[in-house]
């Protein structure tokens, strides 16, 4: 058992959050620690060099920015740095994933995306229409909202090469079971690419535990800078071929798929996160190595989450003129805490914009799952309301929402 998260010692951590305004919008963008800002600040002050060169300044930087990916590697629970692909979002990596793919795609060769994800996991894919490929839909049951493993394991074939689907989804805050998914995948010998960005900022990721073939998410909706990884297994990545210069070749990982190579500053800040997943780790009790200590963290978070979820999901309940869009109870093993709902009647932007003026950030739309809101028949409506909390947020922000709510509906 760990212990509960010191609140104190973790909004500390967030300058923005000494300010009068409570943030309730961090699936769109998470506020940045300081320790993040102060390392891309110290690189930029003292190590703001190119790498490779041999005199001192320049091998320091280029060994930060390998500690970088070693870290950022014992984060997600990769085996091996080079595993990282770096670059600007998640949807531009994904983008440099089908790019790369595109040279061993096949007329008749099967891609399936879902329609519940987020832009960035569907249109990439669909460009490679080009080259023949066949798109896919793995649709949400209409009674569930839930994406069902047999609905997926009848789509798939023997030309089925790919499977893209989110880990978490950003409207309805439902979980999916990606180990499940990929020993499905993989059974019919297919790849599993997996959209984390709605995830990673609530879980521990392990993408060798869970065997994913891909792996991606932005650190800006996990405390640190606008900045992403892309994890892939290191055969998978050697077998893509370079998108850089023309003597870049195969071989060299990731460096291939990062063109004009990283933001090293970024790359560097971004260790921050994980020195403040360990610092929260050792304060919930775990006394063991880095690992350890940043699944001990995230079992704190997923518990105080939970709770700060049932708070808001319990009022929402109990009005009959609210409609939930996703799980209705906060089980931490179902959904996270990124909670959608409609008033039928209203259009949802008219709620979001009176709650504004009690200083609480939440929003309204369809957040780029564009598809999943269009499926829902709420684009009408000007898409959902929708309160993305995290770990940083308190039980009394979240009454504060509550009150704003009353006085509203």
């Amino acid at each position: 058992m760990t212990a509960p998260l010191d609140l104190g010692f973790v909004r500390s951590q967030f300058p923005a959050l000494a300010g009068e305004w409570a943030f309730m919008d961090n699936a769109g963008g998470s506020q940045v620690l300081t320790r993040v800002a102060d390392r891309i600040r110290d690189y930029l002050l003292t190590t703001s060099v190119q790498l490779g060169a041999s005199y001192e300044v320049s091998r320091t930087a280029g060994a930060r920015l390998a500690d970088a990916h070693a870290q950022i590697a014992e984060l997600i629970g990769a085996r091996r740095p080079d595993e990282l692909v770096m670059g600007p979002s998640t949807t531009a990596l994904i983008y440099t994933l089908a790019s790369a793919m595109a040279e061993s795609i096949r007329p008749g060769d099967e891609i399936i995306v879902t329609d519940s994800d987020h832009e960035a996991n569907i249109g990439p894919w669909k460009t490679l229409q080009e080259k023949g490929a066949t798109i896919k839909v793995w649709s949400v049951r209409a009674d569930t909202l839930d994406l069902a493993l047999e609905d997926l394991e009848a789509l798939m074939g023997e030309r089925t090469r790919l499977v893209c689907v989110t880990h978490a989804s950003n409207i309805l805050g439902t979980i999916n079971p990606v180990a499940e998914i990929a020993r499905a995948v993989h059974a019919r010998g297919a790849k599993l690419l997996v959209d984390a960005v709605a995830y990673a900022p609530h879980r521990a990721v392990d993408v060798a535990g869970w065997d994913v073939d891909y792996y991606v998410f932005s650190f800006y909706k996990v405390y640190g800078p606008h900045f992403a990884v892309l994890y892939g297994k290191h055969e998978h990545l050697l077998a893509l071929p370079s998108l850089n210069h023309y003597f870049i070749d195969r071989s060299v990982v990731p460096y291939k798929l990062q063109q004009g190579n990283v933001n090293y500053e970024l790359a560097v800040g971004c260790t921050g996160i994980v020195s403040y997943l360990e610092e929260l780790g050792a304060r919930v009790g775990s006394e063991g190595p880095r690992r350890a200590r940043i699944l001990a963290a995230f079992d704190a978070i997923a518990a105080h989450e939970e709770a700060l979820a049932e708070r808001l999901l319990s009022y929402l309940r109990g009005r009959n003129d609210v409609r939930i869009i996703g799980h209705r109870e906060a089980d931490r093993a179902l959904r996270v805490p990124t909670i959608s709902f409609v008033v039928p009647g209203r259009p949802s932007d008219d709620i979001v914009r009176r709650v504004d003026e009690a200083r609480i950030g939440i929003r309204f739309g369809d957040f780029y799952a564009k598809r999943l809101i269009e499926t829902l028949g709420l684009a009408e409506a000007n898409g959902v309301v929708r309160v993305s909390l995290v770990h940083y947020n308190t039980l009394d922000e979240v009454d504060r929402l509550i009150a704003a709510l009353d006085r509203i509906l």
